[in-house]
């Protein structure tokens, strides 16, 4: 495999995406759905040799769940894709124009950024989704997904490919690095002749090693330590269900709930439903003293553990919860302050003062008043999907779709204009 060859095949394909039509690439997205479905078992057979791997050599649930393919996830990928073709195309637009004191007309246009490299773990699903919001875009991009996924990435691949030469889009718009060797991750962070920008999509190391050996922009994100607060006034019935589908509908992804603060004036009263609930839910409890202390009194079913020195940093991706006792909402501010990763973090209240302090302190890159963290994604957010969820502020923040995916120049028209 020569990654040379690769990016300079990937840059000369994004200059012709650059030109095609808005509807040439439609039609090549819904061709890519409809080859999804036609290839279903293809694809299904192919990620259940790698589940069977994956449980051989022991991944954790979350990892096996991020891993899994079934039909209502190829099918859901499929409406993802056309979605995505019915959304506007952003490249060509004006964000802004104005006439300037000289009588020349300037403007900023959407462009494409060019060539994207995207470095992913254990989601076959990312193939799907970055491969359709780059081609909307007229973008080429290099997937390097994980070894666990090889094959189920491989047959996603295929079918991109062979719907791209239907369509008449070169098939080197959507490449694939089918070679498990590290090294060829350092190469690819490397690659800044070709590659205009990395999105890894992955764990703390794969963001710091991106970080630290890459010549090319990295968009860096997708590391939920994500909160819930609670305070004296939110309605406690509500909230069970709201932090019940933040923790447990999907637990192993960036955006699932990792830590509840609960108001003191409430916590004696909400702890004993919130460990009812979680025990129905199957959900361990992760305990500072004051929250212990109430659990332990009345620990209606749950599992309930101390909370060590470091367990309000995890991002858990597991079946198990953190919680904590606060003063007040400046308490709970504080709290995230210190252990959030300004991904995603809610107030659950009916107090507008608490909501609107709440919203104005809290920077993370998606914040939510009286709704679940699993809000902060783009197909959610109506952006068709995402190619990752940003928690750095240059450039993109939060959950990066369409226009996430272009940059703009300036376009100055004059009357054959000469600067004094």
């Amino acid at each position: 495999m020569n990654l040379e060859q690769m990016g300079a095949a990937a840059r000369a394909a994004s200059r012709r995406l650059a030109s095609y039509t808005t509807n040439a690439k439609n039609q090549a997205l819904l061709t890519i759905a409809d080859r999804l479905e036609a290839r279903l078992e293809h694809i299904l057979a192919a990620n259940a040799r790698d589940m069977e791997d994956a449980r051989a050599k022991g991944h954790t649930p979350a990892l096996l769940d991020r891993l899994l393919l079934n039909e209502a996830r190829v099918r859901a990928l499929a409406a993802d894709t056309r979605k995505v073709a019915a959304l506007p195309d952003p490249v060509g637009a004006e964000i802004e124009s104005r006439l300037l004191p000289n009588g020349m007309r300037l403007s900023k246009r959407r462009i494409p950024i060019g060539v994207l490299g995207v470095i992913y773990e254990a989601r076959p699903n990312v193939t799907i989704d970055i491969a359709a919001l780059s081609l909307k875009t007229g973008n080429a991009v290099i997937l390097r997904g994980g070894s666990e996924t090889l094959r189920s990435n491989l047959a996603l691949v295929e079918t991109i490919q062979e719907a791209l030469e239907a369509s008449g889009l070169p098939v080197e718009a959507v490449q694939y690095i089918d070679n498990p060797d590290r090294a060829l991750v350092t190469q690819l962070l490397r690659l800044d002749r070709y590659v205009d920008m990395i999105i890894p999509r992955g764990g703390a190391a794969l963001h710091k090693l991106c970080r630290e050996q890459a010549t090319i922009p990295v968009i860096t994100g997708g590391i939920g330590v994500c909160h819930l607060f609670v305070d004296e006034s939110a309605d406690l019935a509500r909230s069970l269900d709201i932090i019940e589908n933040a923790r447990v509908q999907r637990p192993s992804v960036c955006n699932s709930c990792d830590t509840v603060l609960v108001h003191r004036a409430v916590a004696a009263q909400f702890l004993p439903m919130l460990a009812e609930r979680m025990a129905r839910c199957k959900v361990e409890l992760r305990a500072e003293p004051r929250a212990y202390a109430l659990l332990q009194a009345n620990p209606c079913g749950a599992t309930v553990l101390e909370a060590g020195p470091d367990d309000f940093d995890q991002e858990w991706m597991a079946l198990i919860l953190g919680v904590k006792v606060v003063d007040d909402v400046e308490e709970a501010i504080q709290h995230i302050y210190e252990h959030g990763s300004e991904h995603s973090d809610g107030i659950l209240t009916n107090n507008l003062a608490n909501a609107n302090r709440f919203v104005d302190a809290i920077n993370s890159s998606a914040v939510f008043v009286n709704a679940s963290t699993r809000f902060n994604d783009g197909g959610q957010f109506g952006l068709g999907a995402e190619v990752a969820i940003s928690t750095q502020k240059l450039h993109a923040r939060g959950p990066m779709g369409l226009e996430e995916l272009t940059t703009y120049k300036w376009v100055c028209i004059g009357n054959w204009d000469i600067r004094p």
